[in-house]
C-alpha cells in the first residue's frame, strides 16, 4: 500500500520529466479519451516503450535495479568475503592477498563463494527498492518543490530521493545481509543460506535478522546518497566539459561509456564515505547476542574502522560503475525514456536575465 501510494503520487506529478521546461497540456482532440493517452501515444511514436513517470516506467526501473544489483554484488562475493574477514579478524587475515591464500588453504576454491545466495537475493531486493523508489521519490519531490527549484537545488533533490529510497531498501536487505556475514565470518556456523536461516532464528529469534539494520542504514544511506548525487552531477559535468558533443548526438554505446566512467568516480567516493559503518556491520553480525553498534565501534577503534578500505574501494568502484552501466543498458534495451542532463528552465533564464 505504501509503495503504491508513492508511485501514484509521483505518477500524478505535473513535473514527470524533471528539470525541463513545463508546457501546458494540449486540448483534447475528437475521439481522444484522455490527455494521458495523448502522452502515451507521443512516447510510442518516439520509440519509447513507456511514458516517463508512469507505473510501467517505475516498474521497469525496479527491474533494472534487480538485475544490476543482484548480478554485480554476486560477482564480487570472493572479494567481499575476504574484505569481511579482514574487518573481523585482522590477526588471521593480514592483507587481501593473505586473506585469499588462507581462505583457499582452508576451504578451497569453493570457499570463496560462501554467502553467494544471501548476497544475490538480498541485493536483488535492495536493487528493486533502491533504483525503483529513487525514480519515484525524485519525481515526487520535484513535484513538491516545483520546476525551477528542482533545477536550482537538484543536488539536494538527488540526495533526498536517494536517502528515502535506501531507507526502504535496507529493510529489504537486512535479513540476507545478516545471513551472508554470519556464513562468511563465523567458522562452522553454516555453509548455505538454508542452513543459516533456521539456526539464526533459533538462536536469536527475528532480532538476528535486523540487529544490523541501524548500522546498515548508517552505511548504506550515506553510500547511496553519494552514489546517486555524485553520479548525476558527474554525468552532467562530463557531458558539459569532457564529452566533445551533446548527449543527444552520442550513440547509445558512447552514452554507456560515459555512464560507466561517472559510475566509477561515484563509486570511489561511496566506498570512502560508507566504509567505517561497513566495518561495524561486518563485526556486529559476527559478534555475540546483545552487542551494539557503539560497543563494536569502541572495540575496533579509529584505525580498526578503516580495515579493508583498499579492497573495498576496488570492489565498490567497480561494482558501482557496473551497476550504473547495467541499469542504463537495461533502459536502452527496454527502450525506456532516458531524460538528458538537466537544463535551466526558460522561466528561470528570463528571471536571471539570461534570455529576452
Amino acid at each position: 500500500m505504501l509503495f503504491t501510494s508513492l508511485i501514484e503520487a509521483a505518477q500524478n506529478s505535473p513535473f514527470k520529466k524533471p528539470f525541463t521546461t513545463a508546457s501546458c497540456e494540449p486540448a483534447m482532440e475528437k475521439g481522444q479519451l484522455t490527455r494521458h493517452h495523448t502522452i502515451q501515444a507521443a512516447a510510442a511514436s518516439e520509440g519509447d516503450s513507456c511514458e516517463f513517470g508512469s507505473n510501467h516506467y517505475f516498474a521497469l526501473c525496479g527491474l533494472g535495479g534487480i538485475i544490476s544489483c543482484g548480478i554485480t554484488h554476486t560477482m564480487v562475493v570472493p572479494l567481499d568475503l575476504v574484505k569481511c574477514r579482514l574487518q573481523v579478524d585482522p590477526a588471521k587475515y593480514k592483507s587481501v592477498v593473505n586473506g585469499f591464500r588462507v581462505t583457499l588453504a582452508e576451504d578451497g576454491f569453493k570457499g570463496l563463494s560462501k554467502g553467494w545466495a544471501p548476497t544475490f537475493f538480498g541485493y536483488s531486493m535492495q536493487g528493486l527498492c533502491k533504483f525503483g523508489l529513487y525514480e519515484v521519490f525524485k519525481v515526487m519531490y520535484s513535484n513538491m518543490i516545483g520546476e525551477e527549484n528542482s533545477y536550482l537545488y537538484r543536488t539536494t533533490l538527488y540526495l533526498a530521493a536517494s536517502a528515502s529510497a535506501e531507507f526502504f531498501a535496507d529493510i529489504a536487505l537486512a535479513p540476507m545481509e545478516a545471513a551472508k556475514v554470519k556464513i562468511q565470518t563465523t567458522p562452522g556456523f553454516a555453509n548455505t543460506l538454508r542452513e543459516a536461516l533456521p539456526k539464526m532464528s533459533a538462536q536469536e529469534g527475528m532480532g538476528a535478522f535486523y540487529k544490523g539494520l541501524v548500522p546498515l542504514w548508517m552505511r548504506q544511506i550515506p553510500y547511496t546518497m553519494m552514489k546517486f548525487a555524485c553520479f548525476e552531477r558527474t554525468l552532467e559535468l562530463l557531458y558539459a566539459y569532457v564529452v566533445p558533443k551533446p548527449r543527444q548526438e552520442c550513440t547509445k554505446g558512447e552514452q554507456l561509456v560515459v555512464t560507466f566512467a561517472a559510475g566509477y568516480i561515484a563509486g570511489v567516493f561511496c566506498a570512502i564515505v560508507s566504509h567505517p559503518a561497513d566495518t561495524v556491520v561486518s563485526k556486529l553480525n559476527q559478534a555475540a547476542k546483545g552487542s551494539t553498534a557503539l560497543d563494536v565501534a569502541k572495540q575496533l577503534g579509529w584505525s580498526g574502522l578503516w580495515g579493508g578500505l583498499m579492497p573495498r574501494i576496488v570492489m565498490i568502484g567497480t561494482l558501482t560503475a557496473a551497476q550504473w552501466f547495467i541499469y542504463d543498458a537495461v533502459k536502452v534495451y527496454l527502450r525506456m525514456p532516458r531524460p538528458p542532463p538537466p537544463e535551466m528552465p526558460e522561466s528561470l533564464k528570463k528571471k536571471m536575465g539570461l534570455t529576452s
